[in-house]
C-alpha cells in the first residue's frame, strides 16, 4: 500500500470542521473533481487525466465519534472505494481538537491495480494529484466561515 498524508491546523472548533465536511457533495467538489455526485453512502467521482477519465465509486464509512467529548473519539470521515482503477484505496480525515483549534489530518491509503493503471499513472504521479485534491479542500474548509474557537 502507498499513503498520502497532510496535516493542517485551523483556528476552529473541531464540531464547525466536521461540520463542514459532512456536507459531502460541496467538501468533495472542493477537491477538484470534474463531477460529484452523492447518493446517500455512495459518493461517486470522475477526473480527466490527460485523454482519459478516472471514475470512481466509494462508500462513506466514517462514525467514529464527534471529538467534542472528552472521552469521545476525534470525528473522522472515511471512504473507501468501491469501483475503480484501483485494487484498494481508503481515504481519512481525522479532526482533532488542539490548545490552539482543530488539526485535520488526511490519510490516502491506495494500491494500484497496474493491470488497469499500467503506463498512463503510476504512484508518483497518483500521489501528486491526491496532494492538490487534498490541499483543495482544506482550503475550502478555510472559506466556510467555520466558528473560531
Amino acid at each position: 500500500m502507498r499513503s498520502v498524508t497532510l496535516t493542517r491546523s485551523f483556528d476552529a472548533d473541531p464540531a464547525s470542521i466536521a461540520d463542514a465536511m459532512t456536507d459531502v457533495e460541496p467538501f468533495m467538489a472542493a477537491a477538484g473533481f470534474d463531477e460529484v455526485s452523492v447518493d446517500g453512502d455512495r459518493i461517486a467521482v470522475a477526473n480527466r487525466v490527460g485523454i482519459a477519465t478516472i471514475e470512481l465509486t466509494l462508500e462513506r464509512t466514517d462514525g467514529l465519534g464527534d471529538g467534542v467529548a472528552d472521552d469521545d473519539p476525534p470525528y473522522v470521515f472515511e471512504y473507501v472505494q468501491r469501483e475503480g482503477i484501483f485494487e484498494a484505496m481508503t481515504t481519512t480525515y481525522t479532526v482533532t481538537p488542539t490548545d490552539a483549534g482543530t488539526e485535520v489530518t488526511a490519510t490516502t491509503e491506495f494500491a494500484l491495480d497496474v493491470a488497469i493503471v499500467g503506463d498512463v499513472l503510476d504512484a508518483t504521479v497518483i500521489k501528486r494529484q491526491r496532494r492538490r485534491e487534498l490541499n483543495a479542500q482544506f482550503d475550502w474548509l478555510e472559506t466556510q466561515g467555520v466558528q473560531e474557537t
